[in-house]
């Protein structure tokens, strides 16, 4: 049986950029105003406070509203305790980008360990509806999902979190912000230099 081409297969689909980054309670250091003479001081404590991960997807489709869509997971202090998102915190992210937009997939993204992994391999072959493509290597700024992080942690920065939770709703709050600005999300794509070119017409 001859396989599909891959064109049929990701027609009407939406391109999909994937990335993550960690949050801790030690706040991103940006300026700000103080007295003359005297440097603002704000004193935190990230030892054995967890940290948060956060998976960040922007679909995009010509005629269509970019999209954000994100996965959070709270990783509790403990010396064995996993620190990072796992093959199935992927996948259940992209399977609800594909819930949402009911369509087929091209997805773009790193290559991070897990993304690469024998693992994730096997899950990305059981659908039918999605093809992945890896940046190249030491590439950020190809990745309109870097210029989220950069955002968020803007949006943080000086600010000292008391409690794991309370940055939980705080990243949470950053992002779903973003979510109702399209236009924003457009201008990270721009900000890649990367554009979409069509075949041509033969």
């Amino acid at each position: 049986m001859l396989q599909r081409p891959l064109e049929r297969k990701a027609c009407g689909g939406y391109i999909c950029f994937e990335d993550e980054a960690g949050f801790t309670r030690r706040p991103p250091k940006a300026r700000t105003w103080g007295r003359r003479g005297r440097t603002p001081v704000v004193t935190v404590s990230g030892r054995r406070s967890g940290r948060l991960s956060v998976a960040g997807l922007i679909a995009m489709r010509p005629g269509s509203l970019t999209r954000l869509c994100h996965r959070l997971r709270t990783h509790q202090p403990g010396k064995d305790r996993r620190r990072s998102m796992g093959e199935r915190d992927f996948i259940a992210l992209i399977d609800g980008v594909h819930q949402l937009v009911k369509a087929p997939i091209v997805l773009v993204w790193d290559r991070l360990n897990t993304h690469v992994s024998h693992a994730i391999r096997e899950l990305i072959a059981e659908r039918a509806w999605l093809m992945v493509f890896l940046l190249p290597a030491y590439s950020p700024d190809l990745n309109p999902v870097e210029w989220v992080w950069a955002h968020v942690k803007r949006s943080l920065a000086n600010l000292a979190v008391v409690a794991l939770d309370r940055l939980e709703a705080l990243v949470r709050n950053r992002l779903k912000r973003l979510q109702y600005r399209s236009a924003t999300l457009d201008g990270f794509i721009a900000g890649t230099g990367l554009t979409l070119d069509y075949p041509a017409s033969p």
